[in-house]
C-alpha cells in the first residue's frame, strides 16, 4: 500500500480521531478520508474513574473499532512511525508512506513508567494500583483493603483528566466509610501542584470534600521513587521550604530543615503514570520544547506546517486533556480546513480553551468543573436544564449525567458525528 494519495489523513482512532473523521463525512461525504490506527477496541476511558470504584462494568467502556470507524473511511490498521511535512507524507510501520494533502494528529499520549523509579517493576502489582492502567485492579485493592494508609498521587508531566487522581481519593475514601474502616485509615493525596484545582470556586468545594474525608492534603509534594517490595514511596517537596511538613511515626511534625526528600510507608497507592506524547511524535520536528505537537492554541493549526492541525491530548494546548476539550476543539479543526480548502484562509471559529473536569466525590455525589485557558468558571447553561444551577457544589443528578448521560452522548452522538 505504498504512497496511498489520500485527501485527509488522521493518526488516531480515539475520541479526536474518530470525531473528526465522522464529522467531515456528516458534512462532505465525498471526502477522501484515512485513519490510520493499529488497535482493535476503542476505550471510552472517562468511565475508568467508576470502574476503579467498582460502580460501572468494564466491559461497558469497550468497542470494537470496526463499529466505529465512520462508513466511507479507510481504516489503515497499522502505527504511524513518523513524519515527512516537507513531502506530505507519513510512515507507517507496515503500510508504508501514506500521503495527504491536510493531516490531522491525534494519537493521544502514552504512560511512560520509567520516569518515576521502581514504577514499572511495581505498577500492577501487589496494593500499586491505577485507573489509568487497569482500573479493575484498582477495584480489587480497594475491596481488600482494611485500614492503614491510602496515598493517592500524580506526576509532573502532563495527564490526562488532570482530576481522575483525586477522584478515586474520595471515592475510595467515601468506601471506606460505608465499609466502617475510615477510622483505622489515613488518607493522603500528594500532588505537584500548588492548589486542588485551578479554578477557583471548584477548588473551594473540593477542600470541603478534603475537610469533610479528613484526607491528608499535600501540595508540592513530587513522587519520585517507589519500592514496591517494601511499600514505601519518595516524594520530592518541590515547593517553598516552609511549606514543608512531614508527619512523624509518633504524631509530631517535622517542619524545620526537613529534607527536601520524603518517603512514606503506604497500605495501598494509586497513582497516574508520567505521561508523554508518543515516540514517534516527541522525536519528530514537529514538536515544541516540552514533547507536545507544536499547535496554534485558537486555531489548532501547525505553527510551522499550514496543511497540519493536531487535537486532544498530544496537542500543546494549555487546558486539561480531556474528552470534553476534544468535543469542542473538533467544530475549530474542521471548519478552519474546509475554509482552507475552499479560500485558502483560515474560518474566524477560534477554541478558547474550554474543558471540563467531572469531579466525583463520592458515591452518587459530583462537582462539573468547566472552564477556559484562563482558568474561568464557564458551566454550560444546559445544566439548568437538569435542575443543576450550581455546579461547583455537589449534586446528585450530576453523578447520574456522569455514569449514564455522558456515556449515552459519547457513543451515540460525539463518535457519530453530531454536535453536542
Amino acid at each position: 500500500m505504498t504512497n496511498v494519495k489520500t485527501k485527509i489523513v488522521i493518526i488516531g482512532g480515539g475520541t479526536g480521531g474518530i470525531m473528526v473523521a465522522a464529522r467531515f463525512m456528516k458534512l462532505r461525504s465525498h471526502m477522501d478520508i484515512t485513519i490510520v490506527e493499529p488497535a482493535e477496541t476503542h476505550w471510552y476511558q472517562p468511565a475508568w474513574t467508576l470502574v476503579g470504584a467498582g460502580a460501572y462494568n468494564m466491559q461497558k467502556t469497550a468497542k470494537p473499532m470496526s463499529e466505529l470507524i465512520p462508513k466511507g473511511v479507510h481504516w489503515v490498521k497499522d502505527k504511524a512511525t513518523g513524519f515527512k511535512p516537507e513531502e506530505n507524507k507519513i510512515t507507517t510501520a507496515n503500510s508504508g508512506e501514506i500521503s495527504y494533502d491536510f493531516l490531522v494528529v491525534s494519537p493521544g499520549l502514552v504512560m511512560d513508567t520509567s520516569l518515576i523509579e521502581g514504577l514499572t517493576e511495581a505498577l500492577g502489582h501487589d496494593v500499586v494500583c491505577s485507573n489509568y492502567t487497569n482500573p479493575e485492579h484498582t477495584w480489587e485493592v480497594l475491596q481488600k483493603f482494611k485500614g492503614g494508609h491510602a496515598i493517592f498521587t500524580q506526576p509532573t508531566t502532563p495527564i490526562k483528566c488532570g482530576g481522575a487522581p483525586q477522584k478515586i481519593a474520595y471515592l475510595a475514601a467515601d468506601y471506606f466509610r460505608m465499609h466502617n474502616i475510615a477510622n483505622r485509615t489515613k488518607v493522603t493525596f500528594a500532588t505537584p501542584g500548588t492548589v486542588i484545582f485551578g479554578v477557583k470556586p471548584i477548588a473551594d468545594s473540593l477542600m470541603k470534600v478534603v475537610e469533610r474525608y479528613n484526607i491528608d492534603f499535600k501540595p508540592f509534594y513530587s513522587p519520585i521513587k517507589i519500592d514496591g517490595p517494601n511499600r514505601k514511596i519518595t516524594f520530592k517537596h518541590i515547593g517553598p521550604k516552609e511549606n514543608l511538613c512531614v508527619v512523624n511515626d509518633d504524631g509530631s511534625t517535622d517542619t524545620l530543615g526537613a529534607p527536601d526528600e520524603i518517603t512514606m510507608s503506604y497500605d495501598m497507592l494509586h497513582l497516574a503514570p508520567p505521561q508523554t506524547a508518543p515516540k514517534f511524535v516527541k522525536e519528530s520536528g514537529l514538536v515544541n520544547a516540552a514533547g507536545w505537537l507544536d499547535v496554534n492554541i485558537n486555531t489548532l493549526q501547525h505553527v510551522k506546517y499550514s496543511n497540519i492541525f493536531g487535537l486532544g491530548d498530544v496537542a500543546a494546548l494549555p487546558t486539561a486533556k480531556t474528552g470534553a476539550a476534544i468535543r469542542k476543539q473538533v467544530p475549530v479543526l474542521i471548519a478552519n480546513i474546509l475554509h482552507l480548502i475552499k479560500n485558502n484562509t483560515l474560518d474566524k471559529k477560534i477554541y478558547e480553551g474550554y474543558s471540563s473536569c467531572p469531579l466525583v466525590t463520592g458515591y452518587g455525589k459530583m462537582i462539573l468543573a468547566e472552564f477556559n485557558y484562563k482558568n474561568e468558571f464557564t458551566p454550560d447553561p444546559k445544566l439548568k436544564q437538569m435542575l443543576v444551577f450550581d455546579s461547583t457544589k455537589e449534586d446528585w443528578r450530576l453523578w447520574m449525567l456522569k455514569k449514564y448521560g455522558l456515556p449515552y452522548l459519547y457513543w451515540n452522538k460525539m463518535m457519530k458525528g453530531i454536535e453536542v
